[in-house]
């Protein structure tokens, strides 16, 4: 028997000696815990966009500037990891990537409301609710596009004949806005889907294929294309489809403003919740708290950092950021809908 453990006296100023230690190094240790875990490592970005797209754009903007804003100042390399519209690496993040905060998802804007809508349930192995969002640097807002060389000129002419309108697929935005207006407003809008793309999707009025297309975002280069269209006369922008005006079109409402209804406006109001999401990112469900909090400070920053915001304007890379936090509230208010607006939705969107 040593004896310490044969000195009462000794033993309990050895204990107290041990709990003082403890008591003054923990908050040291607790405070450098993040910059600790991050100096010297390598965070991966997950992005479902593939290369040289708009999403890819965002990704690897925050990859560059957001280490700086990260305790420890990691890097942050970008990975494509294209399929399934978005779900591929939602479900990656949710069920099999790590969780110690070395991991970013860049989802598509419409990944958040995949179980709302019952799209390809069999493929979805994730609540997004569950998510941390790290946030959005842009809010989208979606463009109804009308050829006026099909002798359609306004939102009443949408009412007097079938309009064609091209589109991706049965679950893209324009797809879904189609049924949305069809619905409540009226309209004779008919979604012709298969298209490669939103560039395709533009080409198709080119060619006079279509009379419309009604896109879920908006981004420099889609707007590039356009322009010219519209100031020589051979299409214009008639409805905005998100949540508020772009300044860029001066005296075009949006679809809300449109809808006569309280109860029509409240389904735009919910099918828009992805514009507000525009080009996010999350982190894992399961991710602790002080490395989210962190992350989360860092992509806010990130997103006022004057040379983040000069090096966003020189790729024409519009910034109107959303927080994380924002939009996990959103999706919660989302899914906590009247049951009877989702099912009126739900049955819109799959006819």
């Amino acid at each position: 028997m040593s004896v310490v453990e044969n000195n009462p006296a000794r033993r309990n100023v050895t204990a107290a000696l041990f709990a003082c230690i403890a008591l003054f190094t923990a908050p040291c240790a607790r405070a450098q815990s993040v910059a600790d875990f991050y100096r010297g490592k390598t965070i991966t970005l997950y992005t479902a966009a593939s290369v040289g797209g708009g999403y890819d754009q965002y990704a690897r903007l925050l990859a560059k500037h957001m280490p700086r804003h990260i305790p420890g100042e990691p890097n942050i390399v970008v990975s494509n990891m294209v399929g399934a519209e978005g779900l591929r690496v939602a479900n990656y993040l949710y069920n099999v990537a790590a969780e110690d905060g070395t991991v970013i998802g860049g989802l598509s804007r419409n990944t958040g409301l995949a179980r709302f809508y019952g799209f390809n349930s069999a493929g979805i192995a994730f609540d997004a609710r569950k998510f941390h969002w790290l946030g959005s640097p842009e809010q989208e807002v979606g463009l109804f596009i009308l050829s006026t060389k099909s002798g359609l000129h306004s939102i009443d002419d949408l009412k007097t004949r079938p309009v064609t309108v091209s589109s991706t697929a049965d679950n893209s935005p324009t797809t879904v806005y189609a049924r949305l207006l069809n619905d409540t407003l009226g309209t004779k809008l008919k979604p012709i889907s298969g298209y490669a793309g939103s560039q395709a999707c533009l080409l198709a009025i080119e060619r006079n294929e279509v009379d419309a297309h009604i896109s879920g975002g908006s981004s420099a280069p889609f707007r590039a294309r356009i322009l010219p269209w519209l100031a020589k006369g051979d299409a214009k922008v008639i409805m905005l489809m998100g949540m508020k005006r772009d300044a860029a079109f001066p005296g075009v409402p949006t679809a809300i403003e449109v809808e006569p209804t309280s109860a029509g406006k409240q389904l735009f109001e919910i099918a828009f919740a992805e514009q507000v999401m525009g080009r996010p990112f999350v982190l894992p469900p399961q991710m602790p708290a002080d490395r989210v909090a962190a992350l989360r400070a860092a992509f806010d920053a990130t997103m006022k950092d004057p040379e983040f915001l000069a090096d966003a304007e020189q790729q024409k890379a519009h910034i109107d950021p959303v927080s994380g936090v924002e939009i996990n509230a959103l999706l919660e208010r989302v899914y906590s809908a009247p049951p009877d607006v989702v099912a009126r939705l739900r049955n819109i969107v799959e006819q």
